[in-house]
């Protein structure tokens, strides 16, 4: 992980565990398993301890968005392979505080397409709509946006998946933190503003309805990095917890992973998130 800096501010103590399992009706004789369960260290939170709990010794390697990510390998056969991240993170988030950028890593590359943010014709008059105001006052326009695309896709699951492409949660409706995520970076790169894909854990304090896993994007503006929470209507705060950075949900996913064999693969994951200094 990163050095340890110092924070800025009065921190929330929060408390995560996030279990993940998954079970095959027949053996699976190999499988790889990516990590990105390690919290990062940086001016806006400080992970005071950490563990992580799987069935076999992992490893630790960076990405090209210098994310830890911790390789898992099982290389014997077995129906089950159960991962448990646990630990404290300190955090003084307020919304409107500014990460650093990625070392040698260009601006410009958070303006790239992917499969899961692709524009079509309906994202296209989505940004032209907000173009104008976005212009005369980014942080506004911004939040306007957020706003609008909650409102046209109320917060639903059961609706989307992963593979969901922002034009096709668009098209449906409703979806989840992904998919809200996903359809603002788009219309963000659009408009020529950098923008990137947050994983994370949020402690929910007043509504239950979101699991603790979850998802935000950042936009960088002339000052620095600024979030948006698009499902909750607000910006990070100290409620929220980032693990990984990427251009979209499958660079920044906490378990990714391949294997060979294993048939009707099943995941159970449940992750909780309780605060310590109330």
């Amino acid at each position: 992980m990163p050095d340890t800096q110092i924070l800025k501010g009065e921190c929330m103590l929060l408390k995560i565990r996030h279990e993940t399992i998954y079970t095959y009706s027949s053996p699976a004789l190999l499988s790889t398993q990516y990590l990105r369960l390690l919290p990062r260290n940086g001016p806006l939170q400080q992970v005071s301890n950490w563990t992580l709990e799987t069935p076999m010794p992992w490893f630790i390697t960076k990405d090209m968005f210098q994310n830890s990510v911790a390789v898992l390998t099982v290389d014997k056969p077995h129906t089950e392979i159960r991962i448990v991240a646990e630990g404290v993170v300190d955090v003084v988030r307020d919304g409107l505080a500014t990460e650093p950028d990625i070392p040698l890593l260009p601006l410009g590359w958070f303006l790239r397409d992917t499969a899961l943010t692709c524009p079509d014709n309906a994202l296209r008059e989505l940004a032209e709509e907000f173009a104008g105001v976005i212009s005369q006052n980014h942080q506004m326009g911004l939040e306007q946006l957020s706003a609008r695309i909650l409102e046209y896709m109320p917060y639903q699951s059961g609706v989307t998946d992963v593979a969901t492409s922002a034009s096709e949660a668009l098209a449906k409706g409703s979806g989840v933190c992904q998919d809200h995520t996903h359809v603002f970076l788009t219309v963000c790169r659009l408009l020529g503003l950098p923008a990137r894909y947050i994983s994370g854990y949020l402690h929910a304090v007043d509504d239950s309805s979101h699991v603790a896993t979850h998802a935000w994007a950042e936009v960088r503006l002339e000052d620095g990095w600024h979030g948006f929470d698009i499902s909750n209507g607000n910006r990070p705060g100290e409620t929220h917890v980032q693990l990984a950075i990427g251009l979209d949900y499958m660079d920044a996913c906490p378990v990714r992973g391949v294997r060979r064999g294993g048939a009707d693969e099943s995941l159970k994951a449940v992750a909780q998130v309780w605060q310590l200094n109330e």
